[in-house]
């Protein structure tokens, strides 16, 4: 057992994802802490003539007491399962382009310049306090193609205390149209940096309050997508994904129109199976949009076991579509969400959760005649209720990530990644009131403190 002074206990209101259509709203709760960040024990419904018999129970009658104030409630980190940090610098930029355009366009052009070392350490650092000061947690960073960046960025993400799977971009081949130099000069050379880039996340030396058994930074596979990887690339990467099968994966399927058509055209095949052909689709692996995925690919991944990125932010910013999420929440894909910065504008989870929302308004609106009855506990052509925009955005974010045995929720044995949401200057006083109005109006100004692995690292009650 924990010693008593090294257990921290959270005392307030409490908003936890359990399903797809059910979260816990539970006011005057407990939240045990160790000294490492994991969550011990919780209890609710606690009231001030109770405590201190509930602490003696637990054995930690002097733990140091954190009591959330009035109009605040603990909630899960967010889990941004797809975003691009060497994107930022360009974020809200190329607003009417197509996805092939804008990449050869604006994104090729913005990642080059991280062929400066010196350029990512300016950038990295303040690209990862970004995402944490919107309540991000655990995020899925793609790097570029460059070793010595995509080490700084690992390096940054560990030192600030954020928890991310983080890859350099595999990429040897020209995207149709793209004419520029931005590609790796060989596979082989590809799989090189990938295997240091492994190294170095690897060798980063554990803080003081992270646990070693659940580390912060994780390596992450990145072929970029089927077409920027010539075949030898593709056979090699399927050598190291065969060789480590804890290694996480992570890539883009089936964002886009034109690029569905061309993957048709190269390999003669779905998108999805081209991952599979190659072994690299598996239970995490995290698949980028798939706004046009076919039922014979819904089948194969649910199959392997794979995970769906949703970036509706993207998808509509680059006109790319509207994925079927609820259909496939019916058939049992896993799916999370992403920001997919900087195709999607912002970096927030809250702006995914509002356009998830419209997103699956829009299908709803256009497959549902208004007085056809509602199917219960179906997703698909239905407006998303906030109980699926909160696990979509937490515990739905670490299923993808295949992590949900540790994050995603504030549940007894799980690191305590965490939010502190303050609406005192809001006039709502029903705690399921609150979660709605954080969700469809809230921002970072709301979030008043970022827990990860029960490290303090920012919220505006941070101090840097």
């Amino acid at each position: 057992m924990a010693s008593s002074h090294s257990v921290t206990v959270y005392w307030g209101s409490l908003i936890n994802p359990k399903t797809l259509t059910c979260y816990d709203a539970c006011p005057n709760s407990l939240i045990a802490v160790s000294s490492v960040g994991n969550i011990l024990w919780t209890a609710h419904d606690v009231g001030p003539s109770q405590l201190s018999h509930i602490l003696v129970q637990h054995g930690c009658p002097d733990a140091h007491i954190v009591r959330l104030n009035e109009g605040q409630f603990l909630m899960p980190g967010f889990i941004d399962t797809h975003t691009h940090a060497a994107q930022v610098p360009i974020v809200g930029t190329g607003y009417g382009l197509e996805l092939l355009k804008w990449l050869n366009e604006l994104v090729f052009p913005c990642e080059t310049k991280f062929k400066d070392k010196e350029y990512a350490e300016e950038v990295y650092p303040l690209v990862v306090k970004r995402f944490i000061a919107s309540g991000t947690t655990t995020c899925c960073y793609y790097g570029s193609l460059h070793l010595e960046a995509t080490n700084v960025l690992a390096t940054a993400a560990h030192s600030l205390g954020q928890r991310a799977l983080i890859g350099k971009c595999n990429m040897d081949k020209h995207t149709p149209g793209d004419e520029s130099d931005y590609i790796e000069c060989s596979a082989a050379v590809s799989i090189e940096h990938t295997h240091a880039f492994i190294h170095h996340v690897h060798s980063l030396s554990p803080g003081p309050s992270e646990d070693p058994k659940n580390p912060l930074i994780y390596p992450i596979l990145t072929p970029r997508f089927a077409l920027s990887c010539s075949d030898d690339l593709l056979k090699r990467l399927q050598h190291v994904a065969t060789s480590h099968p804890h290694l996480h994966i992570q890539t883009h399927i089936s964002e886009n129109p034109k690029e569905v058509e061309e993957v048709k055209k190269r390999f003669g095949c779905d998108y999805a199976e081209v991952y599979n052909k190659y072994g690299l689709l598996r239970h995490n692996t995290i698949l980028g949009h798939a706004v046009y995925l076919n039922d014979k690919e819904i089948d194969l991944i649910v199959e392997k076991k794979a995970g769906v990125s949703h970036c509706p932010i993207s998808n509509f910013n680059l006109k790319s579509g509207v994925a079927p999420i609820g259909k496939y929440l019916d058939r049992g894909v896993k799916v999370g969400l992403g920001t997919d910065v900087s195709g999607g504008f912002s970096s927030s989870m809250l702006d995914a959760m509002r356009d998830a929302s419209i997103a699956s308004t829009v299908l709803a609106l256009q497959n549902n005649p208004s007085d056809a009855p509602e199917q219960e506990n179906k997703f698909a052509n239905q407006q998303l209720p906030i109980a699926t925009l909160l696990y979509l955005a937490t515990l739905g974010g670490a299923e993808v990530c295949a992590l949900e045995h540790h994050i995603g929720s504030l549940d007894r044995g799980k690191s305590f990644d965490a939010l502190i949401v303050d609406l005192h200057h809001e006039a709502v006083s029903d705690l399921k009131e609150m979660l709605g109005r954080f969700i469809f109006a809230g921002d970072n100004r709301n979030i008043s403190a970022v827990y990860v692995q029960g490290k303090l690292v920012g919220g505006t009650s941070h101090c840097a």
